[in-house]
């Protein structure tokens, strides 16, 4: 069994987080701000029990954090988990952009020859 590090771990709870449509949906919520449970719970058909599961992992993640004045704690969006996730998503993003690149040149390449082919036919 191979043993991750620290940082792969923390990257595989990261996708494992953003890889549910409800917890996606809390993140883009708290784009716009901190926001209370309550108010993480309203636009969803879900337990209170349901959200704050969904919350504990998106915590466990470090995708968010709360805040923690007397009962009022409110959830904050933290970047800097989605920016590792970014980074780690831009070494393939550049990947297959240069064979998607290469790709591309390789077909303009058969279309020219198939316009030289069909010109000498006629």
């Amino acid at each position: 069994m191979v043993k991750l590090d620290e940082k792969e771990e923390h990257l595989n709870f990261t996708f494992q987080a953003l890889a549910d449509p409800t917890r996606r949906k809390i993140l883009m919520q708290l784009v716009s701000g901190e926001a209370t449970v309550l108010e993480l719970a309203e636009p969803f058909q879900m337990s209170l029990p349901g959200i704050s599961k969904h919350i504990k992992v998106l915590e466990k993640a470090g995708l968010i954090e709360r805040g923690k004045s007397a009962q009022y704690r409110p959830c904050r969006i933290k970047v800097e988990a989605l920016e590792e996730a970014s980074s780690w998503l831009d070494q393939y993003r550049k990947l297959w952009e240069e064979r998607l690149d290469r790709l591309d040149e390789y077909l303009m390449e058969l279309q020219k020859s198939k316009r030289k082919f069909k010109k000498n036919e006629s």
